[in-house]
């Protein structure tokens, strides 16, 4: 049985079924893990059943707000005559949005791995971590900061470290990580299986490409199905507590 058969649970069962709840920080840290880009995918897509709708609830409401404030920094900016073609415009632009996106992303990333561990659910869950706020922001501003300088001096340093720090959001939210911890941890473990990694995202993309074109209808499915795997690839390095200790409990 796994994690995305809920229908096969037995209510009668003296013991509630938990889903493997993955490996633990330090396994993930020393790559005391290893995964198949296929089954992560597979899985994933069958995740889709029961989080489409929380899913697309939240991520209407995300546009929403995001637009909302696309729309408001435009006309600050033209108000006070900073040009949103030129580099001071891009930067400002850069940091804003991504302080407005940075809880909501971390919201989204939560929801994918507490469906990968078959915890509940609901568009509320990626409106639940603001309390985190300021940790995620800290760590969406220095990837950004990084991986830019990378870009400038190398593309291929920027790539790296693109995918390198991808789980450092979930690991101060979910793991109550300090942002430089939880990027260091998630560098670190990634490193292990880096092309791996690299090979699952750029799966992924291709996926959620080829998904775009019949007029983007394939996107109903498959942009909770990358918040899915990126929940599986968490739970299969990092673990996650919540299921770790109802595994203890059960």
């Amino acid at each position: 049985m796994s994690p995305a058969d809920p229908e096969e649970f037995d209510p009668n069962a003296t013991r509630i079924y938990v889903p493997p709840a993955g490996k633990t920080l330090e396994d993930g840290v020393s790559g005391n893990y290893d995964f198949n880009v296929e089954d992560i995918l597979a899985e994933g897509f069958r995740l889709t059943r029961g989080m489409k709708g929380s899913y697309w609830a939240a991520a209407a409401l995300y546009i929403l707000v995001v637009a909302a404030v696309a729309l408001l920094l435009a006309g600050a900016l033209a108000v006070l005559g900073v040009p949103q073609e030129g580099l001071l415009g891009f930067v400002i632009r850069e940091l804003v949005m991504t302080v407005v996106a940075a809880p909501f992303i971390a919201g989204f990333l939560m929801m994918g791995i507490r469906r990968a561990v078959d915890l509940p659910i609901s568009m509320d869950t990626a409106f639940a971590y603001f309390g985190f706020a300021v940790p995620i922001i800290i760590v969406a501003i220095l990837k950004l900061v990084l991986i830019t300088v990378a870009f400038f001096l190398l593309i291929l340093p920027a790539i790296y470290l693109y995918v390198a720090y991808m789980l450092a959001v979930p690991l101060v939210v979910e793991k109550g990580l300090s942002p430089w911890r939880a990027m260091e941890a998630s560098r670190r473990a990634i490193t292990r299986h880096w092309f791996k990694v690299f090979f699952l995202m750029l799966a992924m993309t291709l996926i959620l490409s080829v998904s775009a074109i019949p007029f983007g209808i394939g996107l109903i499915w498959t942009c909770p199905m990358m918040v899915a795997v990126m929940g599986v690839l968490y739970r299969e390095v990092f673990g996650v507590e919540d299921a770790l200790m109802a595994q203890a409990l059960a």
